[in-house]
């Protein structure tokens, strides 16, 4: 496996080795040893999926404390547009995000540590799955709109389809008003 770090303290994009041949493919998704190796030392205790029809956006989501979550997210098929935005007050890349293709074809997955809102755009039919190091919890959800100005983000599709829950979150502003409010506290 091949990790790359990012411009953004502890995000990583993971590339497995795959194995083919006429038959098809063998990879490894995961790993724990090798994950720790690569900063990535924690235990995964909840694997979620969802299938998107081209066109669906979700997110931008997170947990708060004490449920917040790091995730390790990749399709298993289609391709995805994927944005982990750094929500960490005292970081010094708060506010800023990182876009991944995620694509079936090169099983590539990124870890997203806790902190981060995430969110996905698909750009084709995607079955996307995600493990978690922490269970969710209702009561603990939170989000930033997908079309923040501040942001900024460019989804690669014109017209997403987004749920009426997803239209209803705050800007990003809204979101860092309020988390200064709380630790001025």
């Amino acid at each position: 496996m091949e990790f790359r770090k990012t411009s953004i303290a502890g995000l990583i994009e993971i590339f497995p080795k795959i194995f083919g041949d006429t038959r098809g493919h063998f990879f490894e998704s995961y790993r724990q040893d090798i994950f720790a190796q690569n900063d990535i030392p924690y235990q995964f205790v909840q694997d979620n999926q969802s299938f998107s029809t081209a066109g669906v956006l979700r997110g931008l989501h997170f947990q708060n404390e004490p449920f917040a979550q790091g995730k390790l997210v990749r399709v298993i098929t289609g391709k995805v547009i994927d944005i982990a935005v750094d929500i960490r007050p005292e970081s010094p890349t708060f506010g800023k995000y990182e876009k991944f293709i995620l694509d079936a074809k090169l099983q590539n997955m990124v870890y997203i540590p806790e902190g981060f809102a995430h969110g996905f755009a698909a750009l084709e039919d995607s079955i996307f799955s995600y493990k978690c190091t922490n269970n969710y919890n209702k009561a603990s959800e939170g989000g930033i709109i997908w079309n923040d100005p501040d942001l900024n983000i460019d989804w690669g599709i014109k017209n997403p389809n987004v749920s009426e829950k997803d239209l209803e979150l705050p800007t990003f502003y809204e979101f860092s008003k309020k988390i200064k409010e709380l630790l001025s506290t």
